[in-house]
This record gives structure tokens, C-alpha cells and sequence, in this order.
């Protein structure tokens, strides 16, 4: 039991599932402030515009309430882009450059054709290299 206990431990503590449950956790309330954005600003919109039907909140009903859940779904995805276009960018700052390669080669000036650093003569064209 004890050792089922240390494996599960070491399962939830891993990096992946905590950045997920975190993900989760934010998710819903950002779920729940777009939903309020919705609510407030975005319904009344929609139900100030003219009526399909003259019985109010029948059929045009449906429509309203599926467009404000549609544009609530495109917000989220529009926001949640922008956050991971964000981290992506601040991840590409923090990235350390890499060292410049050692150089291992050059040119021969007579023939073009590439060796080794520490060469004195061309193996290729047998010149000497300065």
C-alpha cells in the first residue's frame, strides 16, 4: 500500500498534471467572467434588436441565446490565442542563444573544396595553405 501510495504521489506531482489542473481551474473562471461579460453587456444587444416572431421570447429567443453562446465561445478561443501566442512570445525571450559553433573547417583558396582548420596543405589539390 505504501508503495501505491508513493506512485500515486509521484504521478500527481508531476509537472504535466499540475500545469493541467491549474489550466482547468483558470479555464473555468475565465469561463465565468466571459459568461458575465456575456450576460451583461452582450444579451441586451441582442435582445434590443427587432423580434422574428411578435411573441418575444419564442423562437427569437433560441436565437438570441445561441448567438450569445456562440460569441462566447469565439471570445474564449480569441482570448485564450492571444495567451498562448503571450507565452509562447515570453518563452522565446527567456531562451538562452546558443553558443557560436567552434569553427572545424575553411575554404581552399585554390581549389574550394573544405578542410580541416589545422591544415597546412590542401589533401585535395596538395597546395600549401598559409
Amino acid at each position: 500500500m505504501k508503495k501505491f501510495l508513493e506512485e500515486f504521489k509521484a504521478f500527481a506531482l508531476r509537472g504535466n498534471v499540475v500545469d493541467m489542473a491549474v489550466g482547468v481551474v483558470i479555464g473555468a473562471a475565465f469561463g465565468k467572467v466571459v459568461t458575465a461579460v456575456i450576460e451583461i453587456f452582450l444579451n441586451p444587444i441582442l435582445e434590443a434588436l427587432p423580434k422574428l416572431e411578435t411573441g418575444g421570447t419564442g423562437f427569437a429567443g433560441s436565437i438570441i441565446s445561441f448567438l450569445a453562446v456562440l460569441i462566447e465561445f469565439i471570445l474564449t478561443a480569441f482570448v485564450l490565442f492571444m495567451i498562448i501566442k503571450a507565452m509562447n512570445k515570453a518563452k522565446e525571450l527567456t531562451k538562452k542563444p546558443e553558443p557560436p559553433k567552434k569553427v572545424t573547417v575553411k575554404t581552399c583558396p585554390y581549389c574550394k573544396s573544405e578542410i580541416n582548420i589545422d591544415a597546412t596543405r590542401c589533401p585535395h589539390c596538395t597546395s600549401e595553405l598559409k
